[in-house]
């Protein structure tokens, strides 16, 4: 009988999900990027829908529901869906399911939840992925989307999607990475840090919001490589990990609890 796979070292998992940014919060502290994370999407929450039309070219919602699907969301599953923002994944978990009573969002900035306009029934908790408020093993699908970057320590809020999943539970994380070629990273980064900033300037009402989509691309530019996200989820116990990727640049990391 074959020996199980040896899992990696812990000083082999990557906690840092993406370099430090100075021109964003200088000193690169930690407490420094959450305070600086805290009040830029409380302060931004009511353009993001509005440049999140923008910047998925109208596509967006088809995508994500699409990418739930393809990880097995279905009726009668308890859902939680850490980074809710303003609601954008959980609108489409709705959709698939027609149940907003199983479905829990956790967020650590009020001001997105507020703008999220879910049913009364969806459970909405202010909290961080590294620290979920959620009991042990009570959710069968765990999704996070396009929230990897902005965390503070991978590794942790990997062991708690670990803790709180259900023996057998899906885990899906949604994220932007670069592309692989020179010329189709150029473009994108032209798209993000460029045309989406500009466009954002002239249909924005906060005025942090154009810095905040210049951040979106800085932080998928210095973000963890794929195969150490993939190393990380499975060095915190996570099972079958696989990385589904669609048009290049949309990765779907997934795994069972």
């Amino acid at each position: 009988m074959a020996n199980p796979p040896t899992p990696p070292a812990s000083d082999s998992l990557v906690h840092l999900p993406h370099r430090p940014l100075p021109d964003y919060y200088p000193s690169g502290d930690s407490e420094e990027r959450e305070r600086f994370l805290r009040r830029t999407f409380d302060d931004t929450a009511v353009d993001y829908n509005r440049l999140e039309r923008i910047l998925g070219l109208g596509t967006g919602s088809w995508y994500r529901r699409q990418a739930l699907q393809r990880a097995g969301l279905r009726p009668g599953m308890d859902v939680v869906d850490v980074g809710m923002g303003t609601g954008l994944v959980s609108r489409e978990i709705l959709r698939v399911t027609g149940q907003p009573q199983r479905l829990v969002g956790v967020d650590p900035s009020p001001g997105m939840m507020r703008e999220a306009a879910l049913p009364p029934e969806v459970v909405c908790r202010e909290g961080r992925a590294e620290a979920l408020p959620l009991p042990d093993a009570s959710a069968d699908f765990i999704v996070m989307g396009y929230a990897l970057r902005h965390i503070a320590d991978l590794s942790a809020a990997f062991a708690e999607f670990r803790r709180v999943l259900r023996p057998g539970g899906t885990l899906l994380i949604l994220e932007i990475t670069r592309a692989e070629g020179r010329l189709s990273n150029a473009l994108l980064k032209a798209y993000m840090r460029g045309v989406v900033p500009l466009l954002a300037r002239v249909v924005s009402r906060a005025p942090a919001t154009p810095m905040l989509w210049r951040y979106y691309w800085d932080t998928i530019e210095a973000c963890a490589a794929p195969a150490d996200v993939l190393r990380t989820l499975a060095g915190n116990g996570l099972l079958q990990v696989e990385r589904h990727v669609e048009l290049g640049i949309f990765s779907e990391y997934r795994a069972r609890g």
